[in-house]
């Protein structure tokens, strides 16, 4: 006859075997015990911690749960069911249940450690990093939370903060991984690429699977104009990811760059998955991505980027409509709608959010290149493209005709929420030895930021024009009456080049893949001149070129 059932040798028997790592075993015994006594507070927080520890998260919340009903005065249960639910991304739960520990055990460093990493996932990260301070406060050797108040502090765009923070990390544990992925991705954002890069080779050597270094080893190497070792990261990410669309845009971007378009723009395709970009649109029509001739066909080509990109896309219009479709609607941003409608082939033009008329097919501006098939070697350039209307050209012509000449068009900076806007806007007051010249300057810039007004509005070789644009019509009609435009990598610029205006463009060191890598021509608008940085950063270096080839033609003149 077998011995009776001893309830408290049995889970002490099972504790035992937890303590040694013999987690399936106490798995077991704790199962038995809760059959026989299914409100054992220990047992249930107890086999929730085994079940964790074996990555049965779902599980573990749910015996973590059954534990504080049966005992709420225990603030480990709570903290273990907050740490739980945060695993489940359940973070405004998880936040209740650390509150719930924090109030039993006030003093208790790794309840308010957890109870920061929650805040920081709620995106409450000034105040996550108070608490991880505190922590510090308590617990100077505290590595997690050094780490995590370098997190917080990147995630408040303190990234030189973020550094110093991780250097602290670093010095109590070296060899982190996640330490030097973090730095590595806060001197990205600084724009210390080089640095990054042994960031990232440092993360790396400790943790040769993280994906994620890999891709962002990648960037950095790409912001650095290493494109071919910055494929080969993308390639190490890839097999880590397999078709992750972050990995794949980032491969398109620099497959792009290096003029591999056939490559480049089916990666490109990959934009529509990439973390924090919305979904393409549904809708009930097909996509079109050039698979079959669209004779006798409607179709909808609808913006989805920048100005500059769908002036840039635009000049396929024409050619798709030699191609024989029944019909093209153009879906774009209002303020293009009445430039676009003066596009060669007859498309009907309506603003976006406005119901288009019916159509058959569908397909986004950004990918015609790849349903026109286009390689470096064959970019359609009909330039120009596009053109100012008289009734622009009426409105503007007197108030511009009575400035000297020569008249010269500047736009400086680009839309400030653009991934790359760190390197591709310059501030103004950086046009200072451009703005020397004797000439005329016509600012056509929109959006002048707060850093910019003041000196704007004090500098008397520059007009402004920008407030009083109501839109790219009018700043078409504005750029056909100037002798130059001089303008960043921006819709001007776009604009500029499609009108066939002479162009001067101000290229970062490492530019959009539209640029090209090196050169002083780009396929895309081959009129346009390019002055590109030959330092990251070094906007300085590029004006002054500008403004001693500026100085002959200004000579010439007078």
């Amino acid at each position: 006859m077998s011995a009776p059932f001893n309830l408290a040798q049995s889970f002490n028997e099972a504790l035992a075997l937890q303590r040694q790592g013999r987690l399936r075993e106490a798995e077991r015994i704790y199962a038995r015990v809760l059959k026989a006594a299914p409100d054992h507070f220990d047992a249930l927080n107890l086999l929730g911690s085994v079940q964790a520890q074996q990555g049965h998260i779902g599980q573990a919340q749910r015996l973590f749960a059954a534990a504080v009903k049966v005992n709420p005065n225990v603030a480990g249960a709570w903290a273990n069911l907050g740490q739980a639910l945060h695993a489940l991304k359940r973070s405004d739960e998880a936040l209740q249940s650390l509150d719930k520990a924090r109030s039993l055990a006030p003093d208790d460093v790794n309840v308010l450690h957890q109870h920061a990493n929650t805040l920081l996932s709620l995106g409450r990260s000034k105040d996550a990093l108070a608490e991880f301070r505190e922590v510090l406060a308590r617990a100077p050797r505290h590595g997690e939370a050094r780490l995590n108040c370098g997190i917080a502090c990147a995630a408040l765009g303190r990234l030189d903060e973020a550094v110093t923070e991780f250097d602290a990390a670093l010095a109590l544990t070296p060899g982190h991984p996640m330490v030097h992925y973090n730095r590595a991705l806060a001197l990205q954002g600084l724009g210390r690429y080089g640095e990054a890069v042994q960031a990232h080779d440092r993360a790396l050597a400790a943790a040769p699977q993280h994906a994620g270094a890999w891709l962002h080893r990648g960037r950095a190497l790409a912001a650095l104009k290493r494109i071919d070792e910055a494929l080969a990261s993308y390639g190490k990410a890839g097999a880590l990811r397999k078709n992750d669309p972050d990995v794949e845009f980032s491969e398109a971007l620099a497959l792009l760059a290096r003029g591999d378009y056939r490559r480049g723009f089916a990666k490109y395709e990959a934009r529509w998955c990439r973390t924090g970009m919305p979904a393409l649109q549904s809708r009930r029509q097909p996509l079109w991505l050039g698979e079959y001739p669209l004779a006798g066909k409607t179709v909808l080509l609808h913006a989805e980027q920048g100005f500059g990109d769908t002036i840039q896309f635009a000049r396929y219009v024409p050619l798709l409509a030699a191609s024989g479709p029944q019909k093209i609607v153009l879906e774009v941003p209002s303020e293009l709608t009445a430039l676009l409608a003066r596009l060669d082939g007859g498309a009907s033009v309506v603003a976006r959010g406005a119901a288009p008329p019916p159509f058959d097919l569908h397909c986004p501006f950004g990918s015609l290149a790849l349903a026109m098939g286009t390689d470096f070697a064959g970019v359609p350039a009909p330039i120009p493209y596009l053109s100012a209307d008289d009734a622009g050209l009426a409105k503007w012509s007197a108030r511009i005709g009575a400035l000297k000449r020569p008249r010269i068009a500047l736009a400086w900076s680009g839309n400030a929420s653009h991934y790359n806007d760190r390197n591709r806007s310059i501030p103004f007051a950086r046009l200072a030895p451009l703005l020397a010249l004797p000439a005329c300057f016509l600012s056509v810039q929109r959006d002048v930021r707060s850093d910019d007004a003041e000196r704007l509005a004090a500098e008397p070789r520059v007009t402004h024009l920008g407030g009083d644009l109501e839109n790219f019509t009018d700043t078409a009609a504005v750029l056909a009456l100037c002798d130059l435009v001089i303008a960043a990598d921006t819709a001007v610029a776009h604009l500029a080049g499609a009108m066939g205006r002479p162009l001067w463009a101000l290229i970062p060191f490492a530019p959009d893949w539209r640029w090209t890598l090196n050169g002083a021509t780009s396929p895309w608008y081959p009129a346009a001149r390019l002055f590109r940085q030959t330092v990251s950063g070094d906007w300085d270096g590029v004006i002054a070129r500008v403004a001693e080839e500026l100085e002959r033609p200004i000579a010439a003149a007078a």
